[in-house]
């Protein structure tokens, strides 16, 4: 097949059918029509790809049949048809995407807090400086515990699952920047290597980790799997390789925000950890054994599913329906 000569020769129908799926209202004779050459136009897109392959002339074949299709029907496909495919394809395909970044971001936090805290403890005029004697001894003995224990558990819970929420939703989405995730990792670094070193001066290392680990085995994973998100999205920005910047941005960003929604649901179950495990005066390895299944579950989805998902094609990416066709580009 010609494509040029095919292109010639269904120019001014393409262009008919672009007329007729951009004008607000229809008659029944131009909806007649507008069926009509949706028919035709589906036929020639079929014949260039089965003959050429990729080309600019199928792309904009495409984009006129999506929105042809897009007037026809007048609305999306059903929300929770769509539910499955995201929760067993696009997120666990998006987690697992992040997985090196992820390991990489948790061990750059493992450093820095660890770092601050044989730093800070080790040295008794650095603790001092963090306040006074006993105001520090206080927080060691009393405030520290009493921080899991002072608010009932269900209103402790949704607090702290918000805010971890929002603290996530900002690496993702504010990752553009590249400043934003890492600094948000380095404030929570510092954090929790001071509350560390207190807790290590005053003689309550083994409390510090009864009461931190329960929930932050799947907190802080979480955390770092929304700063890794957020990296890359800096990096397409960065580095998008053959593509243009703005289309290795919006792949980018459609992918990993999906990222943004699943830790909505990761982050709830640590809280319901932190906020009806972590308190209880249950023995500390079976409230870490609680938390290590909960991170446990999290990780086989992320990378179980999730490598299952990535073979399947998935990238976690809108369709080529609900994101439009892409651009070509060389090579």
């Amino acid at each position: 097949m010609d494509l040029d000569a095919l292109t010639a020769a269904r120019r001014e129908e393409w262009a008919r059918l672009d007329e007729l799926g951009r004008t607000r209202r229809l008659t029944g004779s131009q909806v007649d029509e507008l069926v009509t050459r949706y028919r035709a136009a589906s036929a020639d897109l079929a014949d260039i790809k089965t003959s050429a392959g990729r080309t600019p002339q199928g792309d904009y074949v495409s984009i006129l049949l999506a929105r042809t299709r897009l007037r026809l029907t007048g609305v999306r496909e059903n929300v929770l048809k769509q539910m499955p495919r995201f929760f067993l394809l696009q997120l666990p395909a998006a987690l697992y995407r992040v997985r090196w970044t992820t390991l990489a971001v948790a061990l750059g936090f493992i450093v820095v807090a660890t770092m601050v805290a044989l730093w800070i403890s080790g040295d008794p005029a650095t603790v001092a400086a963090l306040g006074g004697r006993s105001e520090l001894q206080n927080y060691a003995d009393e405030q520290f515990v009493s921080y899991y224990r002072e608010n009932p558990n269900a209103i402790f819970a949704g607090s702290v699952w918000t805010n971890n929420a929002w603290i996530a939703a900002q690496c993702v989405l504010f990752g553009v920047t590249g400043i934003w995730p890492l600094m948000a990792m380095m404030q929570n670094a510092i954090g929790v290597g001071q509350s560390a070193a207190i807790m290590i001066a005053f003689d309550r290392t083994d409390v510090f980790f009864q009461f931190i680990l329960p929930h932050g085995l799947l907190e802080l994973t979480a955390i770092f799997v929304a700063g890794a998100a957020g990296l890359q999205i800096f990096w397409a920005w960065v580095a998008p390789g053959r593509r243009t910047r703005a289309a290795a941005l919006a792949a980018e960003g459609r992918s990993l925000a999906t990222v943004a929604v699943g830790l909505v649901f990761a982050l709830a179950l640590s809280g319901i950890v932190e906020g009806f495990v972590t308190p209880r005066e249950w023995p500390w390895q079976v409230k870490i054994a609680i938390g290590a299944v909960a991170l446990g579950v999290f990780l086989f989805y992320m990378l179980w599913v999730g490598r299952r998902a990535a073979r399947a094609g998935e990238t976690g990416d809108l369709t080529e329906y609900e994101a439009g066709t892409p651009t070509l580009t060389a090579g």
